[in-house]
């Protein structure tokens, strides 16, 4: 064979491999571009990061906030059914003691269960008294729940906030349900939106909504908002004495009332270092005060060694 086709052949083996890769490289690029429309339209864009759409917030939750209504009364002509069947407007359940309540679903399996739990367990570590010092009102946004889904969540309540036994606590505890008027009252009262999703099955028998609990006065005005799901002992005493108006405090929550502010924004107390510092401050001028009242302050000895010379004189 000759020489020189021995290097062509050669040459062409070496040739056909890259071909191929070439090949195999201007496929993949067309089949991008043909690609991008499809994707742009399902919603992926170039300058997003891969996983940017998934982590994006569902639309549907933008209605499903929380719009604080503080000042504003509860709707207390509204009517609704307790647990033991007893109906009547929500002023009925007041009894002129500071409420906590939350807004649920009985038939929920994720956060309502979360809410109640936490609120439960954080009443049980307070040293305040249900019935004595506060009420707990748990409203029911599904019109499907009935006085009997109520009790079972009401038994639920009491076994985790340690009340089983408790019949006083128990009597200031109660779990309302009623007809699609009076849910939107108290829900538009409360700033509580929601939306209905549907679930796992596909039926729409399920609620996107916050994680909050609200307290209001004794005559039914909205006074504190505590977002999540972990409500801490200390910030439910400081908002039910607050909205108690402060007549069930005593100095030393008066105290920590002062050196605590309330951040609506976050749903939460915080402790203010500015009003601590105040505190210290004062606190430090009184001991100097006492000091040097002491040290200049003659001993009753001397005074009295005084007077007798002066008598003798």
């Amino acid at each position: 064979m000759d020489p020189s086709t021995r290097r062509g052949d050669t040459m062409n083996m070496q040739i056909r491999p890259a071909h191929r890769w070439a090949k195999a490289l201007l496929s993949i690029v067309l089949g991008c571009v043909a690609a991008s429309p499809s994707l742009r339209a399902q919603g992926y864009a170039a300058d997003q990061p891969i996983g940017a759409t998934a982590q994006q917030k569902p639309s549907y939750l933008a209605h499903a906030g929380i719009s604080q209504r503080l000042g504003q009364p509860l709707p207390l002509s509204a009517v609704f059914t307790d647990e033991t069947g007893r109906t009547g407007p929500l002023r009925s359940w007041l009894h002129h003691k500071p409420i906590v309540m939350a807004e649920v679903y009985y038939s929920c399996g994720m956060l309502c269960p979360q809410v109640q739990h936490g609120l439960a367990t954080g009443l049980a570590n307070t040293t305040l008294t249900a019935g004595k010092d506060y009420q707990v009102l748990i409203f029911s946004i599904d019109t499907m729940d009935k006085p009997a889904a109520a009790v079972e969540q009401k038994k639920t309540f009491l076994s985790e906030a340690g009340w089983t036994n408790n019949p006083a606590a128990a009597n200031a505890v109660h779990f309302l349900t009623s007809d699609q008027a009076s849910i939107d009252a108290i829900t538009a009262a409360t700033g509580f939106n929601y939306v209905r999703v549907p679930g796992p099955d596909g039926k729409m028998d399920q609620f996107a909504h916050s994680s909050v609990i609200m307290f209001a006065t004794p005559d039914g005005i909205l006074s504190k908002y505590l977002a999540g799901i972990d409500y801490p002992a200390r910030d439910l005493r400081m908002a039910l004495l607050q909205a108690g108006d402060k007549k069930i405090s005593n100095p030393v929550d008066l105290l920590i009332l002062y050196c605590c502010s309330y951040n609506p924004a976050i749903g939460r107390y915080s402790v203010s270092i500015l009003r601590i510092l105040a505190v210290a401050g004062f606190v430090t001028l009184f001991i100097l005060a006492g000091m040097i009242f002491l040290l200049t302050r003659k001993p009753k000895a001397l005074i009295e060694a005084e007077a007798r010379k002066i008598q003798q004189v």
